[in-house]
């Protein structure tokens, strides 16, 4: 299973893109001038227009409207104000700030505070590490229901007990990321189903069920792994043409072991009519990742110049 560490910005349901960084007004947004600001443009109400301004990429007005209500301590200004420095929105980054700001946030048990508090107690530098209290804070996240949370935290407790107890009280972290839709959590509860781990017993049809729903979200190694399993016939009835379509739909998106694979389904005629051509073209597309695969080097010196050429012209344009 593999390591994961997941961070993101989850205060708002959107996520500024590459609108301003000022307000027009350069940004000073007074607290008297609060009640002022156009509800059309920022809300009706102070925590609103700090927000919205947030949304439209105003950062130093959201900081300035956020300041006044996080001193008066309203946890979601606060979170916010933590959010705006530690990824230095508008303003020097400055994660002192954050893990001040956070910190007032977390002591009001405001989930998205509480996780990236841990975040940046584990990985933001030395002069902040703290695992002890970085474990704390992210079970208390995990707890209050955040699905990043629960998924570090099953992390965390892997790392800590690699017994086979460690893996099924992870498990359980593990199966309510993927229940709240997290795709590295439902990879993982596939790996738990297929090899028989973490409390669960081997169960392929499960395995292929999480593949499914992590594959569904682009995650390309569950694509990969479900498009094998249903075309070996593994964990149900064998679904060659599906198998074929979700390792394409990999290999399109640029992933080698797929495309690799897809080479040697076209190569045998497997999920797809055979063609020796268009099989050297995908191969050829995985070897310039890097990957080099016997059986598909055979299968090249098999063709005669002409087909190679075809080949080469269409491995270009995949």
């Amino acid at each position: 299973m593999r390591r994961t560490v997941l961070v993101l910005i989850g205060l708002l349901a959107a996520t500024p893109g590459s609108a301003q960084q000022l307000a027009p007004d350069g940004g000073r947004v007074t607290a008297p001038e609060i009640e002022a600001i156009d509800p059309d443009r920022f809300g009706s109400r102070p925590a609103d227009a700090a927000y919205s301004a947030y949304q439209r990429g105003y950062y130093i007005t959201a900081l300035n409207l956020a300041t006044p209500l996080a001193l008066d301590g309203d946890p979601a200004a606060q979170a916010l104000i933590g959010e705006i420095y530690s990824s230095g929105l508008g303003v020097r980054r400055d994660m002192a700030k954050a893990v001040e700001w956070y910190g007032k946030a977390a002591e009001q048990d405001v989930p998205e505070a509480l996780f990236q508090l841990a975040m940046i107690l584990l990985d933001g530098g030395a002069e902040f590490r703290d695992e002890e209290r970085a474990f704390s804070l992210m079970e208390r996240a995990a707890d209050a229901g955040h699905r990043l949370a629960r998924f570090n935290f099953a992390q965390m407790l892997a790392d800590r007990d690699p017994t086979e107890r460690g893996r099924e009280r992870a498990a359980e972290y593990y199966e309510m990321a993927a229940e709240g839709g997290l795709a590295d959590a439902q990879y993982a509860m596939a790996q738990f189903f297929r090899n028989g781990t973490g409390g669960k017993p081997v169960d392929l049809d499960k395995a292929r069920y999480w593949l499914e729903l992590a594959a569904n979200q682009n995650y390309d190694t569950a694509q990969i792994e479900l498009g094998t399993m249903l075309v070996e016939g593994r964990g149900g009835a064998e679904q060659e043409k599906a198998g074929f379509a979700w390792l394409m739909r990999a290999a399109r998106a640029g992933n080698p072991a797929a495309q690799n694979r897809v080479a040697k389904l076209y190569r045998s005629g497997v999920g797809v009519e055979a063609d020796r051509v268009t099989a050297v073209a995908w191969y050829l597309r995985a070897r310039r990742a890097g990957l080099v695969d016997q059986v598909m080097e055979d299968h090249i010196d098999g063709l005669t110049e002409e087909e190679l050429d075809l080949a080469r012209r269409r491995a270009a344009i995949l």
